[in-house]
């Protein structure tokens, strides 16, 4: 191998493991080595691999210092793959099956919340070398590329997934041809093939029905992201759930354990079901094997989240099941149907067929029990079988370079430990260190977002509002799914009021907003609307911005610069939430309903901190009328940001540093972030359930 072909092959090697997205050197030298190119950025490193020629490599081979840097990183990588655990048959595999998958940028496989957690999940498993395949779908149209027209709109473009020339690269067998599988449906068998994604230590396989030959209405399964009708979702949910276990099996793979996240994986139950029917086992038994190798994540307490079917739609595409199963599909109904839910419920379905279910906070296990309890009418709602396993993020993907620094020096090994004592010798640090670390944070967010602000304003003609921000202000965040319970324009309630705190010439405050609303969902573009016109009212001009575009990205830009994170969900609708966990492993304080896992960490402890974590919103009264709820969550807001939030932050000692609001930011960091990583997530699975390689 000539040095040429050696540097070309070190970095595919570093460009198609996604592991560039939380390895920051990996990181820095794509964004070096696309400065010297045109027309590309670092964020992209198949791209930038892509663009370079021979004199581009010639280049880089010349360089010794740049040639060293690539080569260590490769072997640093290929290290760390030599510590895989094996996925060979016999060994204990857990398979995690997911419609969502949140990577990096470049690849548009989520739309929100489930598939982020999603990619930290995978993240974890990696770095801890957990015994895990993941399986999901390979969408060619993702989500959708957001920006904002000129009167307030959300744009929605087409964000298209190019796979060939992406990381991804081809399922084949042994003979190099590609592996297919085929599942029934009710006009007929759809043929899947699979596509194989690195994260680290963990393959991700995504399956994909565009293949050539096959009738167009097949193909177009995995063409968009929860697009089209009922029918599409059912047909999508299909090829992920049988799908996925039967590409798994061709592979070579046979998991102990399939752990399905949320109820678009459920048809992988009756997948399996069927197995061991083929293999002589009679119905009962079938289920009980069933049961005891699946294990289900329940996301949402919203009705609207849970996925149904008709009875017709539902026996038009299972009839093919039913007769492999030998089960009739009346009874197959039955299983994903029940008191107070009448029609095919892919939630009750899971429910009833895994041996273990968990909500993803404390209060999220106690909302699912009440919502599915008359699936179980003879229990107390204390006993209904569904548990909780708090939701975490990955730490080093959404630590930010400011703070991930201090860590390194206090902290060693906090990229992949999770023990709790390890984490006070942060106490040790310096205030004014802290307070130069999140200062730099915040310049770094604004920077960002004032270049994305000009961006659109040159689109538009019209001024996004981002000429005033002050590096120096106290810089809240608000950045979500724009569902109206999420309550984007609480805080606009009172709108003078508002203006009056956020002007204030001593204790100035500015608020960056971001974030998306489902193109079908006009409720929720309306709130996103509200939300830009508000932008640009005299009373908040420069002091609120909606910033377009919110991608991991700006999401990683938001919660590791800004001083506080606001969330204002109605409660108890927020099954977790993740971004006010990122924001405290950066130092971030947390404004927000005691709603999702800010309810436990107020209650687990932010009463036991010296001076706090945050600050809660309203109280855990039952919402009986929720007009008057939101008048008196948003005073509460009002109050706390002008007699609380802004007096902490800008109460500064004689060395202009705020003590208070630093020992608060510490108190974030120490406390919050061993318990609400996806380390400890993970660790809970393995302990409480027997999963991910426990």
């Amino acid at each position: 191998m000539n040095d040429t072909t050696a540097l070309q092959a070190e970095l595919d090697l570093l460009a198609r493991n996604l592991r560039w997205f939380y390895d920051r050197p990996t990181r820095a030298l794509f964004e070096d080595l696309a400065s010297r190119l045109g027309g590309v950025t670092g964020h992209d490193p198949m791209a930038v691999i892509q663009a370079f020629d021979a004199d581009a490599f010639a280049a880089v081979g010349s360089d010794s210092e740049l040639r060293d840097r690539i080569a260590d990183l490769a072997a640093a990588l290929r290290d760390e793959l030599a510590g895989a655990p094996a996925l060979d048959p016999g060994q204990r595999v857990v398979a995690y099956l997911s419609a969502e998958f949140a990577l990096c940028d470049p690849l548009k496989t989520y739309s929100g919340g489930l598939g982020v957690l999603a990619g930290d999940h995978l993240r974890s498993a990696s770095d801890l070398a957990l015994p895990l395949v993941a399986v999901g779908l390979a969408y060619r149209d993702g989500y959708f590329t957001q920006t904002v027209d000129g009167t307030g709109n959300q744009v929605s473009s087409p964000a298209p997934n190019d796979l060939a020339r992406s990381a991804a690269v081809p399922v084949v067998d042994a003979a190099g041809r590609r592996v297919v599988v085929h599942v029934p449906m009710g006009d007929g068998e759809v043929a899947v093939q699979a596509w194989r994604l690195s994260v680290g230590r963990v393959p991700l396989i995504l399956l994909d029905t565009d293949i050539e030959g096959q009738p167009e209405g097949h193909r177009a399964i995995t063409w968009h992201l929860y697009g089209g009708d009922r029918d599409t979702r059912i047909r999508q949910e299909l090829v992920l759930g049988v799908g996925g276990v039967r590409m798994l099996h061709a592979m070579g793979v046979d998991p102990s354990l399939y752990h399905l996240n949320e109820g678009h994986a459920a048809f992988a139950a009756l997948e399996r079901l069927g197995v061991y029917r083929r293999a002589g086992q009679d119905l009962a038994t079938a289920l009980a094997s069933v049961r005891g190798e699946l294990h289900f994540t329940t996301h949402t307490p919203v009705p609207a989240g849970h996925d149904t079917f008709d009875h017709g739609l539902a026996a038009y595409h299972l009839a093919p099941l039913s007769h492999h199963l030998g089960v009739p599909f009346d009874q197959l109904w039955d299983l994903a149907t029940g008191p107070g839910f009448p029609v095919w419920n892919q939630t009750v379905l899971a429910l009833k067929l895994a041996e273990r279910t968990n909500g993803v906070a404390r209060l999220h296990g106690e909302v699912s029990r009440s919502m599915f309890a008359s699936l179980w009418p003879h229990r107390d709602v204390a006993n209904v079988p569904i548990d909780h396993v708090t939701n975490g993020v990955h730490p080093t993907s959404w630590t930010g370079p400011e703070i991930a620094e201090l860590l390194d020096g206090y902290v060693p090994g906090w990229r992949r430990g999770t023990d709790p004592a390890a984490w006070q010798a942060l106490r040790d640090l310096d205030p004014a260190v802290l307070w130069d670390a999140r200062q730099r944070a915040r310049a770094r967010l604004l920077s960002a977002v004032q270049a994305r602000l000009q961006r659109r304003a040159q689109r538009t003609g019209v001024s996004a509002g981002g000429e005033g921000l002050d590096p120096q202000a106290l810089t809240i965040g608000f950045a979500r799914r724009f569902a109206t319970y999420k309550r984007g324009t609480l805080m606009l309630r009172d709108m003078d009021r508002l203006g009056e705190i956020l002007s204030d010439t001593e204790r100035p405050i500015q608020i960056l907003v971001a974030g998306k609303a489902h193109p079908a969902d006009r409720d929720g573009q309306a709130v996103l609307r509200q939300l830009v016109e508000a932008s640009g009212d005299p009373r908040l001009a420069g002091k609120l911005v909606f910033v377009e575009g919110y991608d991991l990205e700006l999401g990683g830009l938001l919660t590791s610069g800004c001083d506080v994170w606001l969330n204002t969900p109605l409660r108890p609708k927020e099954a977790s939430g993740t971004s006010g966990m990122k924001a405290a492993m950066n130092g971030g304080l947390n404004l927000s309903v005691l709603d999702g896992w800010w309810d436990e960490a107020v209650s687990d402890q932010g009463r036991h901190a010296e001076v706090g974590i945050g600050w809660s919103i309203g109280d855990r009264a039952p919402v009986t009328d929720v007009t008057e709820r939101d008048t008196a969550d948003a005073a509460e807001v009002y109050r706390l940001l002008a007699d609380e939030v802004g007096p902490t932050f800008y109460d500064r000692d004689e060395a202009g540093l705020p003590q208070r609001w630093l020992k608060m930011a510490i108190d974030a960091i120490v406390l919050l972030s061993p318990v609400y990583s996806t380390h400890r997530m993970l660790g809970d699975y393995a302990r409480r359930y027997g999963v991910e390689g426990a």
